[in-house]
């Protein structure tokens, strides 16, 4: 079934490739008109538009009017993804019920490495530095980059064209709040610029302030922020060319609670917590592309830490959670985009070497573990459209990975992935659509950081297999001016991925199949003035057929969830407010009590902000946010749940929560 999956597949990828290639001269591209929304079609000059497929976008003005301070506040508009609780560096992403690790997530185009630990958050950028976030779920496209068994997450930093005003060759921004409820002070500054053909940003940015407490005003311990960050960028232009040099830092370094994404014991012991990233890029384009050629090539470096000292003393217990964690990455893309009428095509190359160290302080021999891997990996993705109303997005990669686990065994495998998608506009505005993707993931290495707890008897299972995932979706997109919709129906199913198995066969061995299948319904009007949102998600989350407990792993049960949000503008006050509510449904049910869990009641929550410029300071901007405003006492979604047998508790969101803020340009 699997191979003739592929090869069905790769024959609708090779045929619409061909096809785009051979109708070049026969199509022509569609006019795009001035519209209050953006129009959700499955293809649009070249591109894909991930919401189209039932995917989020977070854009410029969402964030400038949430000004999120963690990823919890900058995922809040979409029912799609659950972030979970606690201090910025335990928060967990996921989609559809699957942990961020599972989709290919890169920031500026740089691929982020796997979550290292199911008690560390997913790795993620500062949102302070953010211009917009994309995540596209499900059949992803092949230039998406290797791993995208559950879709892809781009998250684009700011730099200085985003940032100077028409004209302005020179600027800055500084920005400083206040919150209360722990959310404590942050301050970030800015400096950019345009002389001659360089371009420069440089933003630093750091908030720091005490544990905050839930909606019944308990303390949460070792919740305070405490993150530090810098990005710099510098850009030359020269006779059609554009090189960028680009840095990004980000610290967070504080006294947490020993797993800090649940409240363990109900004990209010700390113990110092660092986790840090430094990523180094350079990147290649052209500025004066043509049909034939417009190229662009990168490479990066970036390394990832997590260190907590050697505080576990018990001899019952010698290891927890106490370990040296390091990961580096050195890769690199090179790709070129050949445009057509009716399309574009993208082919291309990329390759990363990731290198990890696990260090237990000498708890349990060996002390040191160490692993690594490479992939490199071809791939090319067409995107078209047609006159007779049809839209394709479809491609195909080959991948080559090398793995070698920390006794130096070493195994090496290729295998193929194809997905293809296609909509048809059967009435003006309104579009169907269907896709399906094969996904080849190599040897998956899943939370590496497990390795601290695992004895110098535990090996690499004989019989470990490369992951795969299968992804199909269909739906219903809808355009009319003011108001677009989208319905998709998702089902995702992971094969083969990684469990560090310490009970049965003290082996890495392949996990059980993951399933997650559902729907997602989307859907925004706009007045003019102000627009509203809504979006309603339902996903069933399974593991070789059951229902999945909600223990904190890669995969967990999310139920049902919505979220609304309105944005309001008053230009003749210079004003502008509007709010958002999170709402998400009981997750109940005899397969957790009878597991030891308690179920996760519904909870409500809702946020609001509101900015206004002096009419006489138009470069000033006031910024009032109130999150959890009815104070509710809750824990997010994807959360750890109560679990008796272990003394786990849930690690509760913070209660009301008040911040005032100013940033001015200059």
């Amino acid at each position: 079934m699997k191979i003739r999956s592929i090869f069905l597949l790769a024959g609708v990828s090779s045929l619409a490739l061909a096809t785009g290639l051979s109708a070049q001269d026969l199509a022509t591209t569609p006019e795009t008109g001035g519209i209050q929304l953006a129009p959700i079609t499955l293809v649009a000059n070249g591109q894909e538009q991930v919401e189209a497929t039932g995917g989020v976008t977070v854009t410029p003005e969402d964030i400038e009017a949430m000004q999120p301070a963690d990823v919890s506040e900058l995922f809040a508009r979409d029912s799609a993804i659950t972030v979970s609780g606690g201090a910025g560096p335990s928060k967990r992403i996921h989609v559809f019920g699957m942990e961020q690790s599972n989709l290919a997530v890169s920031v500026d185009g740089v691929p982020q490495g796997v979550t290292s630990w199911h008690h560390t958050g997913s790795n993620v950028i500062d949102p302070a530095f953010l211009k917009s976030v994309e995540v596209e779920v499900g059949a992803a496209a092949a230039d998406s980059g290797f791993g995208a068994a559950a879709g892809a997450v781009r998250y684009e930093t700011v730099g200085a064209k985003d940032m100077l005003a028409e004209g302005q060759t020179m600027g800055g921004r500084v920005g400083l709040s206040y919150g209360t409820n722990g959310r404590g002070a942050s301050g970030s500054l800015a400096g950019f610029g345009l002389y001659e053909g360089f371009d420069w940003f440089v933003m630093l940015h750091a908030a720091n302030g005490d544990n905050y407490e839930n909606g019944d005003g308990k303390e949460m311990p070792g919740t305070e922020p405490a993150t530090q960050g810098a990005l710099t960028k510098l850009g030359y232009e020269f006779e059609g060319h554009r090189v960028e040099l680009a840095y990004e830092y980000s610290k967070d370094d504080a006294d947490r609670v020993i797993k800090m994404n649940m409240d363990l014991d109900h004990t209010d012991e700390v113990f110092p917590l660092k986790v840090s990233r430094n990523t180094l890029s350079l990147k290649y384009s052209s500025t004066a592309p043509t049909d034939a050629w417009d190229p662009e090539a990168m490479v990066y470096i970036s390394r990832n830490e997590y260190w907590r000292p050697n505080y576990a003393t018990d001899p019952l217990r010698p290891i927890n959670g106490d370990m040296d964690l390091e990961s580096t990455t050195i890769g690199g893309v090179l790709k070129n985009t050949y445009s057509m009428e009716q399309g574009k095509i993208t082919a291309g190359v990329d390759w990363a070497y990731d290198d990890y160290r696990i260090d237990n302080y000498g708890d349990r021999a060996p002390g040191v573990h160490t692993l690594e891997t490479m992939q490199i990996g071809a791939f090319v993705q067409g995107r078209f459209e047609f006159d007779n109303g049809i839209d394709v997005s479809t491609g195909m990669r080959l991948d080559h990975q090398r793995f070698t686990d920390w006794n130096g065994e070493q195994r090496s495998d290729t295998g193929a992935s194809v997905n293809a998608t296609t909509s048809y506009e059967f009435a003006e505005g309104y579009e169907i659509f269907a896709g399906a993707s094969q996904t080849w993931l190599g040897h998956d290495i899943g939370e590496y950081g497990l390795l601290h707890a695992r004895d110098e008897a535990f090996s690499t299972a004989a019989d470990y297999e490369p992951a795969e995932a299968t992804n199909v979706k269909l739906g219903l997109n809808a355009n009319q001016g003011n108001w677009t919709g989208n319905l998709t129906f998702f089902d995702t199913r992971l094969k083969g991925l990684a469990s560090y198995d310490a009970e049965v066969t003290n082996q890495l061995v392949n996990a059980d199949d993951y399933r997650s299948k559902g729907f997602t319904l989307q859907g925004n009007y706009s007045w003019g003035t102000g627009r509203v949102g809504a979006s309603l998600t339902k996903a069933d989350v399974t593991q070789n057929g059951e229902d999945v407990l909600p223990n904190g792993g890669t995969v967990v049960p999310v139920g049902t969830l919505a979220a609304l949000y309105v944005d309001q503008e008053l230009a003749q006050y210079n004003l502008k407010f509007g709010g958002t509510l999170e709402w998400a449904g009981d997750l109940s049910g005899d397969y957790l009590t009878e597991a030891g869990f308690e179920d996760h009641s519904s909870y409500t929550v809702v946020n609001l902000y509101g900015e206004w410029r002096p009419e006489n300071y138009q470069n000033v901007a006031l910024h009032l946010n109130v999150d959890n405003l009815f104070d509710e006492t809750y824990y997010e979604r994807s959360s750890y749940v109560q679990y008796s047998p272990r003394n786990v508790f849930p690690l509760y969101a913070p209660g009301r929560t008040v911040t005032l803020g100013v940033k001015m340009d200059f």
